[in-house]
Parts: C-alpha cells; sequence; structure tokens
C-alpha cells in the first residue's frame, strides 16, 4: 500500500508540507483523557489572544481553500472546525482514544490530522482532482459523488475517504472500535509548515508508542519524495 499526491497537487501547492504515519496494535480499551490536557492547555492559550481565523496555520489553509474555488468560511479545514467548537465549547466531545489524542494534537497545531483505518482502503490513496465519479460515503449513510476537480483522497477502488481536501472525512474508513492500523496524514502549508509538521509528526509518533506500545513507520513527504508505501 502507498500513500501520495499527484502531480499537479505538488504543481499548484508547492507550498504543502504532509507528515504521514502508519501504526499497528491500534485499540479503543485505553484510556487518554490525562493526555488530551496539555494538548487542549495549548490551543485555549492560543485561542486566548487570537480567533482561529487569525493563525497563520489557519489562514494558509483558507487561503488554499479560497484557490480551490470554496468560501473558507463556509467549507473549513477540520483544524478550524475542532479549535472553533473548542473555544466555543471549551471541550471536544470523546469519539476514541486514537482519534481523542490526534483532535487534541490538531488543536495544539492548528493543523488539520486524518486518520484514516488502513482495512477500508483499496491499496493506495491518492491526494488529486476528483473526476467526479467516485463515490463517497458521508456519515449520514449517503452517497455522494465529489465534484469534478474537487481535490479529495481516493483509493485504488474509487473511493473518496475524504473532500474538499481537508474538510470532510469519509464514514467508510473512520476509525471504529474494531480498528487495529491506521493511517495518520497530518498537512500544512504556512511559513514554518516544515518544522511544525515534523514535531506534530513525533508528537503523534511519542504518543503511539506510549498509549499503545506501538511502533509507527513515519515520513515527511515533499515534491521531491511524494510516495510513502507502508
Amino acid at each position: 500500500m502507498d500513500f501520495h499526491h499527484s502531480s499537479e497537487i505538488w504543481r499548484d501547492y508547492p507550498e504543502l508540507v504532509p507528515g504521514v504515519l502508519v501504526a499497528g496494535g491500534i485499540t479503543s480499551d485505553v484510556s487518554v483523557g490525562s493526555r488530551l490536557a496539555k494538548f487542549h492547555a495549548i490551543a485555549a492559550s492560543r485561542l486566548a489572544d487570537n480567533s482561529e481565523g487569525e493563525l497563520p496555520e489557519i489562514q494558509a489553509w483558507r487561503r488554499a481553500f479560497s484557490r480551490m474555488g470554496l468560501k473558507p468560511t463556509q467549507y473549513r479545514c477540520a483544524s478550524e472546525s475542532l479549535l472553533r467548537r473548542f473555544r466555543k465549547e471549551g471541550a471536544l466531545p470523546p469519539i476514541h482514544p486514537l482519534i481523542d489524542l490526534c483532535n487534541a494534537i490538531s488543536l495544539a497545531f492548528a493543523i488539520p490530522v486524518a486518520v484514516f483505518d488502513v482495512s477500508a482502503i483499496a491499496e493506495s490513496v491518492e491526494v488529486r482532482y476528483a473526476t467526479g465519479d467516485e463515490s463517497y460515503l458521508a456519515f449520514s449513510g449517503e452517497l455522494e459523488h465529489p465534484d469534478a476537480h474537487e481535490v479529495i483522497f481516493a483509493d485504488n477502488a474509487g473511493r473518496a475517504h475524504a473532500r474538499r481536501w481537508t474538510n470532510r472525512q469519509s464514514a467508510a474508513s473512520a476509525v471504529q472500535d474494531t480498528t487495529a492500523a491506521v493511517l495518520i496524514v497530518a498537512e500544512a502549508m504556512h511559513d514554518s509548515a516544515s518544522a511544525d509538521v515534523r514535531k506534530l509528526t513525533a508528537t503523534i509518533a511519542d504518543e503511539l508508542t506510549a498509549v499503545w506500545s506501538a511502533t509507527p513507520k513515519t515520513t515527511i513527504l515533499s515534491q521531491t519524495a511524494p510516495r510513502f508505501a507502508f
């Protein structure tokens, strides 16, 4: 299996910095509540002086969404949506220990983090422009077809595992209690993205090791090294 971005995505978004991890041995019978506080505290500190829309990480994604022809206040990257909810409610609802951890880390770094159940992926995942023929399973159970030229995460079976790039993941590969192996992707485009994504990726790897005794495989992709095999 592998994960990569198409050459057209690299051509149009050369500032992109993706961090990728793969790990096995994931279970849902662990407690991470005490580990979330430090990441929530970082997010709260950043939001004390700025709204989420003023953070450079979010501003970069807003510019990217505008370039995709989307209204950035109508379609938000995942980290902005999380920060917005966290600012309003002071917490995020628990979903699954791994998702809770990745969401907390996403809050702290203001960088979108996607987590996919590897068992639901057909052979590979490519971040590319949609043809319009792909299928996307919404959490409502509705089957959708992404718009042509929309940026999606697509596998070899023509399934879209995320729509509008970092806006919305699919229910088809969402982490569940039965999930054992995961693909985790963090992407950023702001000025310090290279250093920040490296730090974020290392942070997730440390948490995977501490909580699940996992040995994640990690990498930072680039236009010259765009593919991650696992």
